[in-house]
C-alpha cells in the first residue's frame, strides 16, 4: 500500500484489523476513532479510485470500517499528507484562517473530506445558496463528518472560500493518471484469512468449499460488528472490486446495477434515468458511507430498516444471484423471507440489482429519521405511481421499518389502482396504508408512531403532485 507516497508493505496486519488501526501504528495519528461505525468522520482519508477516461479521483472514506488489507495495493493520503506545518495545505490554512477549529479532534477528517471536493474535477463557479457556495463547493461532501464542539459556520466559511487546485499541486497532478487496480490478496493470520479472488468464479468456489466464509464489499455494515461487536469471520472474501460485479448495463426498459457499485457511482450515473433513486441516495448515510457502500451489501444483510429496499420494491426491482453452479433470478418482493433471512443461499451472491426503467407517473422516497441526514431510518416510504387521464393505472409501494422484513404495501396498492388520483382516493387509501406492517416500539419510534407516519406519506406525495403539476401548467 502507498501512503501519502511512500510504499508500507502490510506485514504483519492481522486479517481483520482496520486500515484506522493500521495507519496509527505508523505513527499517523491525525485520523481518530470518533464512533467505529462511520457517523462522524474523524477517521476520514482519501483513497485514489478509477476517474473517467483512465484519470483518478479522491474518495474520502471512513478508515474506522475499511479492512486494511482491502487497500493492498491501493493509494492513500492522510491529513498528514495533505501539509505540514510549515507547508499547510490550501484546505488546513483555510480552516485555521476561518477558526474552523477548536479541540482539532474532528479536524484531520474535516480536511481530508474538504480536500476531496477541493479536487473534484467538475467543481467550478456557481451560484452560492445554503448548501453550495460560488466556489462550487458542495457542502454535502461535509455530511459526514461531525464536531463537537466548534459549530459549523467557519468550517463552511473555510469551505466556501477554497480557491481552485495549483496546476502544479502534486495530489492534483495524481489525478491525471490512472488509478491502481485490485490487487489479488491472500492473507491467513491468528484472527483468520483475509481474500481478495482475481475473478468472480474464483469467489464463487471459495464460498461453495467454506462454508464459514462472509462476502464483503464495502463493509460499511460488517465493519460496525467487527469494531463494536468484536465480530470475527473465518474467512473474509473481499468482492467489492470484481468487476463482474461493478458494471452498469443500461438497456431499452431497465438498467442492471452490479451490487458492488458503490452507492455514489450510483448515484452519479443512474440518478437522472431514476428518479426515485435520485431522491433515496442524498439521504442514505453519508457520503462517506455512499464512497464505499453498495446496494448488494445493502439488500444482503436483509435489514427490515435499509434504506435501498423499499425504494427498490417500489421501482419493481429483481436480483440476479449467481452461485458456482449458475445464476437465477428473483423479484424483490419474493427475497425477503424473514428478520434479516432472504431466499439467497450461503454460496449465492447478488451479481446485479435490475431496476425497470421508471415511467413518468409521481415517485417519491418518504424518511423519516431523527436527523435529516446520516441517519437510520425509523419508516422509510418509497411511491411509484402510474397515471392515465387523472386515474391510478398502477401502484407500487414499499416500505421499511414497519415489519420485520421490507415489504410491498399490497393492500393500499390496490386501493389506488383503477381510482382517480384526487384527495378523496388518497385519504381512503392512506387510512389502508396507516394499518399495513407489524411496526413495534423500539429506542427509535413506537409502533404508533410509526403507523401515523405512514398515514401521512400518501397527502404529502399528493400534495407535492399537485405543486408540480401547477409548476409545469
Amino acid at each position: 500500500m502507498t501512503v501519502n507516497g511512500r510504499v508500507v508493505p502490510l506485514v504483519g496486519a492481522v486479517a481483520h484489523a482496520t486500515a484506522l488501526d493500521w495507519l496509527r501504528s505508523l505513527g499517523l495519528t491525525g485520523a481518530k476513532e470518533g464512533c467505529a461505525e462511520g457517523e462522524c468522520g474523524a477517521c476520514a482519508v482519501l483513497v485514489a479510485t478509477a476517474g473517467p477516461e483512465g484519470t483518478a479521483v479522491w474518495t474520502p472514506v471512513n478508515a474506522c470500517l475499511v479492512p486494511v488489507h482491502a487497500l493492498d495495493g491501493q493509494e492513500v493520503v492522510t491529513s498528514e499528507g495533505l501539509g505540514s506545518p510549515d507547508h499547510l495545505h490550501p484546505v488546513q490554512q483555510r480552516l485555521a484562517a476561518a477558526g474552523g477549529s477548536q479541540c482539532g479532534y474532528c479536524t484531520p477528517g474535516f480536511a481530508c473530506a474538504m480536500a476531496a471536493e477541493f479536487y473534484r474535477s467538475d467543481r467550478g463557479a456557481g451560484t452560492a445558496d445554503g448548501e453550495h457556495g460560488a466556489n462550487g463547493f458542495d457542502l454535502h461532501a461535509l455530511s459526514g463528518n461531525l464536531c463537537r464542539c466548534t459549530g459549523y459556520r467557519p468550517i463552511r466559511d473555510a469551505a466556501f472560500g477554497l480557491g481552485m487546485p495549483r496546476p502544479d499541486d502534486p495530489l492534483r497532478e495524481r489525478l491525471t493518471e490512472p488509478a491502481p487496480t485490485a490487487v489479488a490478496t491472500a492473507v491467513r493470520a491468528a484472527d483468520g484469512r483475509f481474500v481478495r479472488p482475481e475473478t468472480l468464479g474464483e469467489a464463487l468456489q471459495l464460498l461453495r468449499d467454506e462454508p464459514e466464509a462472509l462476502a464483503v464489499a464495502g463493509s460499511t455494515d460488517w465493519g460496525v460488528d467487527v469494531n463494536l461487536r468484536g465480530a470475527r469471520a473465518p474467512l473474509v472474501v473481499a468482492i467489492d472490486r470484481l468487476p463482474e460485479l461493478r458494471g452498469l448495463e443500461f438497456t431499452g426498459d431497465a438498467v442492471g446495477i452490479g451490487a458492488a457499485v458503490p452507492l455514489s457511482e450510483i448515484e452519479q450515473s443512474v440518478g437522472e434515468r431514476v428518479p426515485l433513486l435520485a431522491q433515496l441516495l442524498p439521504q442514505f448515510a453519508s457520503r462517506l458511507i455512499r464512497n464505499r457502500a453498495t446496494l448488494g451489501g445493502n439488500l444482503g444483510t436483509a435489514s427490515p430498516i435499509g434504506d435501498a429496499a423499499p425504494a427498490l420494491l417500489a421501482l419493481g426491482a429483481s436480483v440476479v444471484l449467481v452461485s458456482a453452479g449458475g445464476e437465477r433470478e428473483v423479484d424483490l418482493a419474493d427475497y425477503f423471507t424473514g428478520y434479516r433471512t432472504s431466499v439467497r443461499r450461503r454460496d449465492e451472491l447478488i451479481r446485479m440489482v435490475r431496476v425497470p426503467l421508471p415511467s413518468a407517473g409521481p415517485t417519491a422516497f418518504h424518511k423519516v429519521a431523527k436527523r435529516r441526514f446520516d441517519d437510520i431510518s425509523s419508516v422509510a416510504v418509497a411511491f411509484a405511481l402510474e397515471l392515465d387521464g387523472g386515474s391510478v393505472t398502477r401502484a407500487r409501494i414499499g416500505l421499511g421499518g414497519v415489519a420485520a422484513t421490507p415489504l410491498r404495501a399490497y393492500a393500499t396498492e390496490q386501493a389506488l389502482e383503477g381510482r382517480p388520483w384526487n384527495a378523496a382516493t388518497v385519504a381512503a387509501a392512506s387510512v389502508v396504508l396507516q394499518r399495513e406492517g407489524t411496526p413495534l416500539d423500539d429506542h427509535r419510534a413506537s409502533a404508533a408512531y410509526r403507523a401515523r407516519m405512514l398515514g401521512t406519506a400518501l397527502p404529502a406525495l399528493f400534495a407535492a403532485s399537485a405543486d408540480d403539476e401547477e409548476a409545469t401548467a
